[in-house]
């Protein structure tokens, strides 16, 4: 069974996709970047600040997924200056996922969405 879940920005409709899709246990979310709840860029100028609103997005969608922060299995991070915020990005990661250690990639894209945009990142979980 699949359920799609959303986080009711205008452009999901649009471009035709979720913030998140499960099936059975398996929760995918899409690539996520640091907006508040009317669609804000949080912490503009700042990795860390932007790597924390990013996984407080996929926290929150997860949760109402059923599921939680320590069934990710699968991160992919995407940041715009990796050079400069490979540790800023990591750091935040840690903080959420130090005892989880899911697998991960980070590499550097030329540009997001928005300049503004320095991070963004997907998830995958698996829920019990």
């Amino acid at each position: 069974m699949r359920k799609n879940y959303s986080s009711g920005t205008k452009w999901e409709p649009i471009v035709g996709y979720s913030r998140a899709v499960r099936i059975g246990n398996i929760i995918h979310v899409a690539g996520t970047t640091a907006t508040d709840a009317d669609g804000n860029i949080v912490g503009v100028g700042d990795a860390y600040a932007q790597t924390v609103q990013v996984l407080k997005n996929i926290q929150k969608v997860l949760e109402q997924a059923g599921s939680s922060m320590k069934d990710v299995v699968r991160t992919r991070m995407y940041v715009t200056n990796i050079t400069a915020d490979w540790e800023k990005v990591g750091r935040a990661h840690g903080e959420f996922f130090s005892d989880i250690r899911p697998v991960t990639s980070m590499v550097e894209v030329s540009k997001l969405i928005s300049p503004d945009m320095l991070v963004e990142i997907e998830a995958e979980a698996i829920a019990p």
